[in-house]
């Protein structure tokens, strides 16, 4: 594998970063996970964008322009000869002292990693997924907003974590008040007879990449689209549950809290959104020549 660091392409055994580093020491970074198929790095442009905005919020100067990013990534997944696969573009504060203050990280640092990835098994995929709701609470935005897509991720871990001493393979988080928010990596939709319903941002979600394209795709085939609070009440007795991911891609789930979804098997709903998800992926994006 070929690692990007800093404008160098380091093999696997040779990319390293200083212990020293502010990313490594307090999480304190941004970060971005985006896929590609058959070529077309999908998104690219809006996780970019995406990049930045969490890059700003901590008030984390990246230090290269977009395009330039962009090319970056670009020729990380050509030195790695992918077609397929799974790109983390990482942003820290960079090296700094043992002290918080980030004054003393005079240069951020920049990685991306190109590889493969499966997050959940296939066959998951094909019969739908159970999750639970877990204790944890989901970061209120005025702690560590969800909307960043920081490098202190320890909030979803310590989610994931409760999940799989049950059993479970993921998470359902809700926020301070009660609300259903999101996964511990993905947000979560619910349809209603033509409605298509997922949380606001304001509850403490990610603003996902897949999940917008989810909601386009639902508009396109003539769903009514709403983001608005609802609690689990809801889910249990919605027709049909699934959740988005840049890694999860779409997963169908059947069972929440031990309470059968719709008929128990993904819906017919769901296998229209996924179909047309994957036509989009390997033409909406940035084409590796």
């Amino acid at each position: 594998m070929v690692i990007y660091i800093d404008g160098q392409f380091l093999s696997e055994e040779e990319a390293k970063i200083s212990v020293l580093d502010h990313g490594y020491l307090y999480g304190d970074g941004v970060f971005e996970g985006i896929r590609m198929y058959s070529g077309c790095i999908f998104k690219l442009k809006e996780h970019i964008d995406r990049l930045y905005d969490s890059a700003r919020a901590i008030m984390l100067d990246i230090p290269m322009g977009k395009d330039e990013l962009i090319s970056a990534i670009v020729d990380t997944v050509k030195k790695n000869n992918l077609s397929d696969g799974y790109i983390r573009v990482v942003v820290s504060r960079g090296v700094g002292d043992l002290g918080l203050d980030p004054r003393k990280c005079p240069r951020p640092t920049v990685v991306v990693i190109a590889d493969k990835i499966k997050l959940y098994p296939e066959e998951l995929y094909k019969n739908g997924l159970e999750i639970i709701t877990v204790p944890i609470r989901r970061n209120i935005p005025e702690a560590v907003n969800p909307q960043v897509k920081s490098l202190n991720y320890l909030n979803n871990i310590l989610a994931k974590i409760e999940a799989i001493h049950r059993g479970y393979e993921e998470a359902l988080m809700l926020n301070h008040e009660g609300y259903v928010a999101e996964c511990t990596g993905d947000n979560i939709f619910m349809i209603k007879g033509n409605n298509l319903v997922t949380p606001p941002t304001s509850v403490g979600v990610l603003k996902g990449i897949t999940a917008r394209t989810v909601m386009d795709i639902a508009l396109e085939i003539g769903m009514e689209v709403r983001e608005e609070r609802f609690t689990r009440y809801d889910l249990y007795t919605s027709e049909e549950v699934f959740l988005t991911g840049t890694a999860a891609e779409i997963i169908p789930v059947v069972k929440i809290d031990d309470r059968i979804i719709g008929d128990g098997r993904p819906g017919s709903r769901t296998w229209q959104i996924i179909d047309r998800f994957r036509q989009l992926t390997t033409v909406d994006g940035v084409k590796v020549q």
